[in-house]
């Protein structure tokens, strides 16, 4: 990952809560079970440490929650982490969600089944009729 692309994501993790919160038990099984679902719904998350009670460091909790769910340490600062792991199911659905509304701002005129001109009186006719006439 780039120094640009982690910049761009501790931008966006600024606005975010803390998911949930590792006390006195420490990164537990539960702990990587809850990151793992969490990674179901988003890419980026933010977890906080509480520094008084729990065993181990915030830089030690998300080593350990990055090796276990193979996701990146965007930031640590403090009791707060954040994570990063691409969930290509969640990109696929922006796509798709991006051109629906790309197709709902540009809709495409409707192309009519024939077109029609006039005629020297003043008449519509079809390009049809004018073919079939020349024949």
């Amino acid at each position: 990952m780039t120094g640009k692309e982690r910049a761009a994501l501790r931008a966006k993790a600024n606005s975010l809560e803390p998911l949930f919160q590792i006390g006195k038990g420490g990164v537990t099984e539960a702990v990587i079970a809850q990151t793992e679902t969490a990674y179901n719904t988003k890419e980026l998350i933010k977890i906080k440490v509480l520094p008084q009670s729990s065993p181990v460091s915030a830089r030690e909790a998300a080593r350990i929650l990055a090796e276990e769910t193979k996701s990146d340490i965007i930031q640590v600062i403090g009791g707060v982490l954040v994570l990063f792991r691409v969930n290509e199911q969640l990109r696929k659905k922006e796509q798709a969600k991006k051109k629906r509304a790309v197709a709902a701002a540009n809709p495409k005129p409707e192309k009519p089944y024939y077109a029609k001109m006039k005629t020297e009186k003043g008449a519509l006719r079809s390009f049809s009729d004018k073919k079939s006439k020349e024949r």
